[in-house]
């Protein structure tokens, strides 16, 4: 009997788990069998694997091949274990040492001439694969940048199944290559902050809705801008980013290894920018939750995890969409259900959204300009539900400026996002301070409990007439108190005043 034996690591959603493929070469007809829970894709690696190795000068055995993928019961699926299988196989045949593959994690896409193709995931791969103490890995050429970015892990790359022969002590049939197997290439460079996203100094005026975006950004609160076209809505939800505070280290590895699940990692790096994603308002369901065949993808909400998910024109987004964003703006994570399972994204995001006030965009003020009929007004505005609208913190005109003066963009009253994100950073600050007893980091992770507890009875007064008089949910009460509270961090104040319970909300109900 004779078994080959190594790892890789499989992914359900964005949790990875490790896998133990193991190849069992025994006597009978010449046959090549794959176990443990593939899916169609994986199941084809049967051809890849032969051919790919045969291409390395490997003599496939003409006997029974079994490969076993361990844990059985959960599902495996795509390229990424072609390199691990091959090399169980190999293993098992004697062509490698058997011993040689212990604590060693391979993953690899082949192809029939033995060449060696780049995978998604190998950041969450090698995370995984350091936290269970492994500190090896043999992983694709292509995939050594996005490698590199994994410390305290020795990673050696191949680009064909003959080089991975040689490195683990076979012979084998090597393609011409001036690049040794064991290169280390340097490490991606991630974006300045300053540099990837644009300053809110360009924006002219404005100054109601900077704030408003600045209390968005110190609490991690959501938020609906309402206004006519070319008043600049867009141009200030796309520089969010620049004024959010900026990623720490878990955080950052959070979002590149959804990042490198989806492909996109090589065009961003490590970085501390938060993310920004802005579908279209044609985007299906499927693409704003997640979806697929089988085991679902990761979707708009899952992208925009720990930054900002922007929906512009958000009246035109179909019901359907918009009510799937229920559950995650309260939860944080969003679970798809497909044939294969369930899986789990996460998806703590801002939820930023623009609107016009009527299908024509020009509903505000006297209205002189409005084309349109009262019945359309009250019919495109009620898209954006009741319930959606009560999960929205802030919600702010943004309405036409008056004049351009000359030098505004430089002026005083017109804060960088530096400056702005300075003082987000430290209401952040206070914010994380006082509730670091309850394990939360920001005022829009308050309990209502904790709200009604710490809020001075004077201010907690005024809310009260807001609900005698109906202005308000309930929960709608909840999201004015935080917003109460994160105004007064920005003013550097220990607890919200009147003035500031005023002020927030002002901001729940300026435009519904």
């Amino acid at each position: 009997m004779a078994i080959g034996s190594t790892l890789s690591v499989g992914l359900v959603g964005l949790k990875p788990f490790l896998i133990q493929i193991q190849a069992f070469v025994s006597q009978g007809l010449p046959f090549f069998s794959i176990i443990g829970l593939p899916d169609a894709s994986l199941a084809e690696a049967r051809e890849r694997v032969k051919a790919a190795c045969s291409a390395a000068g490997f003599h496939w055995p003409q006997t029974r091949v079994t490969v076993n993928m361990s844990p059985a019961s959960l599902p495996k699926h795509g390229a990424t274990h072609d390199l691990a299988i091959a090399a169980s196989v190999l293993a098992a045949s004697r062509a490698i040492p058997s011993k040689c593959l212990d604590q060693t994690v391979v993953v690899g896409e082949v192809n029939l001439d033995g060449s060696v193709l780049p995978v998604h995931g190998i950041l969450p791969v090698l995370l995984h694969a350091r936290q269970h103490g492994i500190r090896m890995a043999i992983v694709p050429r292509a995939n050594a940048d996005e490698a590199e970015l994994v410390p305290d892990i020795d990673v050696f790359y191949v680009s064909h199944v003959g080089e991975l022969i040689v490195l683990l002590g076979g012979n084998a049939v090597v393609p011409d290559t001036d690049v040794p197997i064991s290169a280390t290439p340097p490490p991606t460079a991630a974006p300045a902050l300053d540099q990837d996203v644009g300053d809110m100094a360009e924006v002219v005026q404005q100054q109601e809705a900077k704030w408003a975006l600045q209390i968005a950004a110190a609490g991690g609160h959501h938020l609906l801008m309402v206004g006519p076209p070319g008043t600049g809505k867009t141009m200030l939800a796309s520089r969010m980013p620049s004024i959010m505070c900026p990623l720490n280290e878990e955080e950052q590895f959070e979002v590149a290894s959804i990042r490198s699940i989806v492909g996109t990692l090589q065009s961003f790096g490590i970085s501390d920018v938060p993310p920004f994603q802005a579908p279209h308002h044609t985007a299906s369901v499927a693409s704003i939750v997640g979806g697929g065949a089988g085991l679902a993808a990761p979707g708009a909400v899952t992208m925009a995890h720990r930054g900002v998910l922007f929906l512009d024109e958000a009246p035109e987004f179909g019901p359907r969409v918009l009510q799937t964003l229920r559950e995650p703006l309260e939860s944080g994570t969003v679970a798809v259900s497909r044939s294969r399972g369930t899986t789990v994204f996460p998806a703590r995001f801002q939820l930023i959204m623009a609107a016009n006030p009527c299908p024509c965009g020009y509903g505000y003020g006297s209205g002189e300009r409005c084309t349109c009929r009262e019945r359309d007004r009250i019919r495109y505005f009620s898209r954006l539900s009741g319930p959606i609208l009560d999960r929205i913190d802030i919600q702010v005109a943004v309405l036409p400026t008056g004049r351009i003066d000359a030098g505004s963009t430089g002026s005083a009253s017109n804060m960088s996002s530096k400056q702005m994100r300075h003082q987000v950073i430290a209401a952040r600050q206070r914010a994380r301070e006082r509730l670091k007893d309850e394990g939360w980091t920001c005022n829009a992770q308050a309990s209502g409990s904790w709200l009604h507890q710490h809020t001075p009875a004077r201010t907690l007064a005024i809310v009260n007439r807001a609900l005698d008089a109906h202005v308000m949910s309930l929960r709608g009460a909840d999201r004015a108190l935080r917003l109460a509270w994160t105004i007064a961090d920005l003013d550097g104040v220990s607890e919200p005043s009147a003035e500031h319970m005023h002020a927030a909300i002002a901001l729940r109900t300026k435009v519904t």
